[in-house]
């Protein structure tokens, strides 16, 4: 029997949330075969199976929350013909065994955040009340309803046993807007007593549209946007943020790419941009100057002999930083090609935990963009990130004559806890003279 557990997608990641099963319980699944897809701060991804065999037990449901390392399922190595018959038990039970736990369990996680901040309000006993006849409700979903004031009377649920599940809140809050209207007209009819009770929720939703329409949408965040918005304030309150600012000259580095781009694409199926340039220039720069490279703990500063850096990745609702190994090691087309992999696996979600992990220094490209200048927040626990803006012909003055010049600017946002703004300069400085006398060959 093989234990399945919640990976940890970053240092950083505490929990996550199961979001689907890819696999029924019975079902035989191969080693490395996507079993399950989960939402993080950093990632919404598919996680593989650790084992071959028949997917014997679930233990964690869609939409539930849960901390890294616990077990959310087993698989029964090899034979089909065991674990079957206890997928059969197992498929039984949920209509009337499984049901009742849950309620119990979850309603002392409703007490602790409902007498601080919500419990005056009629949602709380909603959730409450209502919560046995829907079936046990995920930590997000009970979340949506505390929220918004939900009557989970009126919502049907599609999940497992009626269960309501996240899309089914969703697809209520989009068109609760519509209905919204009706309220206020049986209100004015009803007696004064029970009349401010039910005036009092319909503000809640904002839209009030006069005409039928509504001038707002109301929309839950993500999972994903949520634990990104939580490390983000992290962050800005763990690490002391100064960013320096550098002009850096890229001619050299647009000519040699420039000659290169065809070949590269015809050769190895992929362009090669300015990143791997940077990202080059950015690791001989950590070799002279290793604070960069280091962590804080406490009062204590760990030094990381490898060099591993984090390619920030833009994704469609989020972002995510992937991480090139000993990327010391590589030269640029090893760095393309790392950066492509990466990149291309983080937006198919088929990155594995591991590549999400273990980050020293991390680099993004906001000039991809088009963006010439920003101040990007550090990625915990590193001490640094380093940003590159757009590379764009200039007129600039040399010798005391005008010439067109592809400039480009560098941006270091660093810890000053750790790293004082002189040492901070001398490392971007180090990056900018690499770049600017570009002599190594790209193949």
């Amino acid at each position: 029997m093989t234990d399945v557990v919640m990976p940890q997608m970053g240092e950083s990641i505490v929990e996550g949330t199961l979001t689907k099963w890819l696999k029924k319980p019975g079902e035989h699944v191969e080693r490395d075969e996507p079993l399950f897809e989960i939402s993080t701060d950093k990632v919404d991804t598919e996680i593989p199976s650790p084992a071959a065999g028949t997917l014997s037990e679930v233990l964690v449901e869609e939409g539930k929350t849960v901390g890294i390392n616990t077990i959310v399922a087993r698989i029964e190595d090899g034979g089909n013909g065991a674990g079957r018959p206890k997928a059969a038990q197992q498929a039984a039970p949920p209509p009337a065994p499984v049901a009742p736990p849950p309620p119990r369990q979850a309603a002392p996680q409703m007490e602790t955040p409902t007498q601080e901040t919500i419990q005056p309000t009629p949602a709380a006993h909603q959730v409450e009340d209502v919560a046995p006849a829907a079936g046990p409700l995920s930590p997000l979903v009970r979340k949506m309803v505390r929220e918004h004031n939900i009557d989970l009377s009126r919502i049907t649920g599609t999940g497992s046993g009626g269960r309501i599940t996240k899309q089914d809140i969703e697809g209520y809050l989009a068109q609760r807007t519509a209905p919204a209207a009706a309220p206020p007209a049986p209100a004015r009819t009803t007696p004064a007593t029970p009349a401010p009770q039910a005036a009092k929720p319909a503000p809640t939703p904002g839209p009030l549209p006069p005409a039928g329409q509504a001038k707002t949408r109301v929309e839950p965040m993500s999972t994903m946007r949520m634990k990104i918005a939580e490390h983000m304030v992290l962050s800005k309150r763990t690490s002391a943020h100064v960013t320096t600012i550098h002009k850096v000259d890229m001619t050299k580095v647009a000519k040699m790419r420039e000659r290169h781009k065809a070949n590269f694409q015809a050769q190895y199926g992929f362009s090669l941009t300015y990143l791997p340039f940077v990202t080059r220039a950015a690791v001989v720069a950590l070799r002279q100057f290793p604070l960069l490279n280091a962590s804080i703990d406490g009062n204590s500063i760990i030094y990381h002999n490898e060099i591993n850096i984090g390619i920030a990745v833009a994704l469609e609702n989020g972002l995510i930083v992937p991480v090139i190994r000993n990327a010391d090691e590589k030269n640029v087309l090893g760095l393309q090609r790392a950066i492509v992999d990466l990149a291309g696996r983080a937006r198919s979600r088929q990155l594995k935990p591991e590549e999400v992990q273990g980050g020293t220094f991390s680099i993004t490209n906001f000039g991809s963009f088009g963006s010439v200048l920003a101040t990007p927040v550090i990625n915990q626990p590193q001490v640094a990130i380093l940003g590159a803006g757009m590379v764009e012909k200039t007129p600039v003055v040399i010798d005391d004559a005008i010439a067109i010049r592809s400039i480009s600017y560098l941006s270091l946002t660093f810890d000053h806890r750790l790293i004082d703004g002189a040492l901070a300069d001398q490392f971007v400085a180090k990056a900018k003279q690499v770049l600017e006398e570009w002599s190594e060959d790209v193949l």
